[in-house]
């Protein structure tokens, strides 16, 4: 059986938070946010490691680290999400892990519920070699405008999706590509564009609303609310 190393890039400073520290070091009920995401990764059953990726010169991960179950393998965090993804990506495949599955996902994504990385996994395999990302529909009207804010057209939200985090793809295939694409200037926005670019067409999995990315000040306490509804305290 392939095994499961869950990729968490955490080298941001997240300057929309307006925050005096990096956002996945806020904290989010006794813990940070990053601290849940990573607790939430290293307590599925089918993840086999965590590899978090940090600024060499971060100073607060080792008070996070000290206050987690499972210690997680840490790399040096790049100038971009590509670069910290691909960096740890190399220490996975430098394992002999190139057919293994990496699952890249937000550190400032807590909520992530462990149906949707069982559902997203079994998609994974179930349409490999091209991998798969959880998404959401497009639900409102989508409008697209030009650079004075007027709307041109509206655009139909019929096969629109949100992507989100985790997404999934092996090892080797998904370092080969985003370093391919970072070498021909390609603007890698997230794993599955570093995937298309090479010509692989990845599956989407429809998941939960309340996997948010935390952002903005108010997505914090989103958050919040979204992890007492879990069951977190």
């Amino acid at each position: 059986m392939a095994r499961v190393f869950a990729v968490v890039p955490a080298a941001g400073v997240g300057a929309r938070m307006r925050a005096d520290v990096p956002k996945q070091y806020l904290p989010l009920l006794g813990q940070t946010i990053v601290g849940r995401t990573v607790e939430r990764l290293a307590s599925h059953p089918r993840v086999d490691e965590v590899v978090i990726a940090v600024s060499p010169d971060d100073a607060y991960w080792p008070d996070v680290a000290a206050t987690l179950a499972v210690m997680p393998r840490v790399v040096a965090g790049g100038a971009e999400r590509a670069n910290s993804v691909l960096n740890a990506l190399d220490a996975i495949c430098a394992d002999g892990a190139r057919e293994d599955w990496a699952m890249v996902h937000d550190a400032a994504r807590p909520c992530l519920q462990h149906d949707d990385i069982d559902n997203l996994l079994d998609a994974a395999a179930a349409h490999d070699p091209n991998g798969a990302i959880l998404a959401m529909p497009v639900r409102d009207t989508m409008k697209r405008t030009d650079a004075e804010g007027r709307i041109t057209d509206t655009v139909s939200r019929e096969h629109l999706w949100h992507a989100l985090t985790p997404q999934v793809f092996r090892a080797g295939a998904l370092r080969d590509a985003i370093r391919a694409a970072i070498a021909a200037g390609v603007n890698v926005t997230d794993e599955a564009s570093a995937m298309e670019w090479t010509g692989a067409v990845p599956r989407v999995v429809s998941g939960a609303a309340d996997n948010i990315k935390v952002t903005q000040p108010e997505d914090l306490r989103l958050a919040e609310a979204f992890l007492r509804a879990q069951g977190e305290r």
